[in-house]
């Protein structure tokens, strides 16, 4: 099944709600977890799932993206017919960009054609979990299917921001709908629904078809809005269901859309719990990425003899810690933190330096900012939403190359 597939990784949205992380980036190319990209996670996914022909639809911003996919993933022959490709907008079959999910893949048909697959998997770029997909293929296959689903449970009021699908007991979906006021809810379980991942395993000759007759009618030109209630009724439409047995992957049943300031710090924050609800050290199936040649992590006295404290933390590759203190917080590669400094419940992006005695709680601080000594931010919400973004929770986010005081000069 996977040498009859091409992958199709929709990489272009805008991701307004995380500025302003998004501010110079595509959403997939945020940082996470101390030393990785959002998109590794589904990238990886592929690479364990033997999935190796890959198309990469960027769109917003997408520089940081692609030198991420050139230095982390020329990792395929290209010879023996492997590749990771980004795709741009080429206006191929008009004058405008992508103008929804559907339309992102009509506009490079002509990529799926010449493939030569048989099924085409539909992938978004921005959400973190593992998944083994090849399980997913054999089950279309096996079903029969024209279109799967891969879908997880959720609550009744998260459904809501989900598309949800209703099932019959063999798991055909009989109905679809996109972000609806009253999810329906799972037979014989009142309190949950079951909600589309934004995984589909499409039969390659009806995607086409239905592609070109999305592109003749007058629609939003997407797969939730659009294409799915179009089929529901007259195709074969089975559901996945995520997190079970089959695969290779440890079924941790972790998915998270990091598509909000307070989503993404949370899921960030999941890593540090004493048992973290994803497993990030499965021998096998390690999430890969690019980090550059940095020395390694390293903490030492400041100049008084006083030790660094660190307690529950991730601290990646170059970050050197002079005694400060740290709590519950994720450092990213080159990251230092000064005699006397604190850092709780924070993502400290790559080259940032907190400096002598300053404090800096529930925060995320993008790439190189100088956080000046005595500094105190995270304690002061006010004052903070006077400089920075304040997120509906609290969070604090200092965008990249932030200069405190260059106002005043």
């Amino acid at each position: 099944m996977q040498d009859k597939t091409i992958s199709i990784i929709l990489a272009g949205g805008i991701g307004s709600r995380l500025h302003p992380l998004t501010a110079e980036r595509a959403k997939p190319a945020v940082p996470f977890g101390g030393r990785y990209r959002i998109i590794d996670f589904t990238l990886s996914n592929c690479l364990h799932s033997g999935l190796r022909r890959i198309l990469v639809l960027t769109q917003y911003k997408s520089h940081s993206l692609q030198k991420r996919l050139r230095d982390g993933w020329s990792i395929y022959n290209s010879e023996l017919g492997d590749y990771i490709t980004p795709v741009p907008p080429q206006m191929r079959t008009g004058e405008s960009w992508y103008s929804g999910t559907a339309d992102a893949i009509y506009q490079n048909l002509y990529l799926l054609e010449r493939s030569g697959a048989e099924y085409a998997l539909i992938l978004s770029g921005d959400h973190i979990y593992r998944m083994d997909y090849a399980a997913m293929l054999q089950h279309h296959y096996e079903s029969g299917a024209h279109l799967t689903v891969a879908c997880l449970t959720v609550g009744l009021k998260e459904a809501r921001s989900f598309g949800v699908l209703t099932v019959d007991a063999e798991d055909r979906i009989v109905s679809f709908h996109e972000k609806p006021e009253d999810p329906r809810s799972i037979p014989g379980d009142s309190r949950h629904a079951l909600a589309s991942m934004g995984v589909y395993v499409f039969s390659m000759k009806l995607l086409v078809k239905l592609l070109h007759e999305d592109h003749d009618n007058d629609s939003t030109h997407d797969f939730g809005k659009d294409i799915l209630p179009s089929m529901m009724g007259t195709h074969r439409v089975i559901a996945y269901r995520f997190g079970g047995t089959s695969g290779r992957v440890t079924a941790d049943r972790y998915w998270r859309d990091v598509g909000t300031l307070d989503a993404y710090y949370e899921a960030n924050m999941d890593l540090l719990h004493p048992l973290p609800a994803i497993d990030l050290y499965q021998g096998d199936w390690p999430i890969r990425t690019y980090e550059g040649q940095h020395p390694p992590a390293r903490s030492v006295p400041g100049r008084s003899g006083r030790e660094a404290e660190i307690v529950n933390c991730m601290l990646a590759s170059g970050t050197l810690i002079i005694g400060g203190t740290l709590q519950h917080a994720i450092l990213f590669p080159n990251v230092r933190v000064e005699e006397g400094a604190v850092v709780e419940n924070s993502l400290l992006f790559q080259g940032v330096m907190v400096g002598e005695g300053a404090q800096v709680r529930r925060c995320i601080i993008d790439k190189h900012v100088v956080i000046p000594a005595g500094e105190r931010i995270g304690f002061d919400r006010a004052r903070d939403a006077e400089r920075f973004t304040v997120s509906d929770c609290g969070i604090v986010v200092i965008p990249k190359g932030y200069r405190f005081g260059a106002s005043l000069s």
